[in-house]
């Protein structure tokens, strides 16, 4: 099918305003211009309501790191979901993300924790996800919503932690939820081809991005903690839902991963959305074939942290 047509006006829109790409400026551009697109846009009247939000500190892999944490309405004991937020390792925090885990929150009826990382090229890999498995180790010790559920969650680079995180710390993690994810660094697949430009992420700033993560260094094409799809093997992770969007790069790495970790025998389910792009989970105020999308896909997770 063709792109939603509400999408399709957004990315109309971003085009239109003859912004230069962000492949060709700064990560400090990049990061001002991922804000006024992700946080200057929201009124107040829709900012999504939950029970509290609290800041916080977390422990990270080199000190303490800000973290925000968001209850719901609901009484407790509830499962918690420690969520990484995307932007290609080099942009987002917990403002970018800030809509995202108030929609998670309230679909999911979970506490999450959204941790702000250390972020490239300042802080090259593996800083970021060191950072990751550093606050979900703690996360799993706080009994945050009032019970021992964790899940974990995160979207594009955040799902790249993900993957990595439950691999590393299987045996603290209840479910995880992964949202067009980042598993492969170094492969090839026809979607990077058939969505290389136009549809919000781009290839180009794909490898601007990893360019700053790696900070230059020369990275394993194997090595898992940079491409989670090149582990030894995925057995013994905890069930997980795996989000796909139809017209996005990262579509067939994620489907991939999706089929390593059935192969290894984790219970998953893929959940592919056609007519969506990359970011479809941050445009549910511009198309409402996303909102329904994003309670499509967090009501599959809530399923998963919910059974257990």
């Amino acid at each position: 099918m063709p792109v939603d047509p509400q999408l399709a006006g957004l990315l109309r829109f971003i085009k239109d305003a003859g912004y230069p790409p962000m492949c060709e400026g700064t990560p400090e551009a990049a990061r001002k211009g991922f804000r006024a697109m992700s946080v200057d846009t929201v009124r107040p009247d829709q900012v999504v309501e939950v029970g509290s939000v609290e800041e916080l500190t977390v422990p990270g892999g080199d000190g303490d790191r800000p973290a925000r944490l968001y209850r719901p309405v609901t009484d407790g004991p509830l499962p918690t979901v420690v969520f990484f937020h995307g932007g290609g390792f080099v942009i987002g925090d917990l403002d970018t993300h800030d809509q995202t885990c108030r929609r998670l929150c309230v679909d999911a009826d979970a506490v999450v924790l959204s941790v702000d990382y250390r972020l490239a090229p300042e802080h090259p890999y593996p800083a970021g996800v060191e950072d990751a498995i550093a606050a979900t180790r703690w996360a799993a010790g706080q009994r945050l919503g009032g019970d021992d559920r964790l899940g974990i969650a995160g979207d594009s680079a955040g799902g790249n932690f993900t993957a990595v995180v439950a691999q590393a710390i299987p045996e603290l993690i209840a479910a995880q939820l992964l949202i067009y994810p980042a598993t492969d660094a170094f492969g090839d697949y026809p979607s990077r081809q058939e969505n290389a430009a136009d549809y919000f992420l781009e290839v180009a700033d794909m490898l601007w991005f990893h360019g700053h993560y790696t900070g230059g260094a020369d990275v394993a094409p194997d090595d898992p903690r940079f491409s989670p799809l090149r582990a030894d093997t995925c057995a013994g992770q905890p069930p997980a839902v795996v989000a796909v969007a139809e017209f996005d790069p990262l579509r067939d790495e994620g489907v991939a991963y999706a089929a390593r970790l059935a192969a290894d025998g984790v219970p998953v389910d893929l959940a592919s959305y056609d007519g969506m792009i990359h970011g479809f989970v941050d445009m549910g105020a511009w198309s409402t074939a996303a909102a329904a999308a994003v309670t499509d896909l967090h009501g599959r997770f809530a399923k998963l942290l919910h059974a257990t």
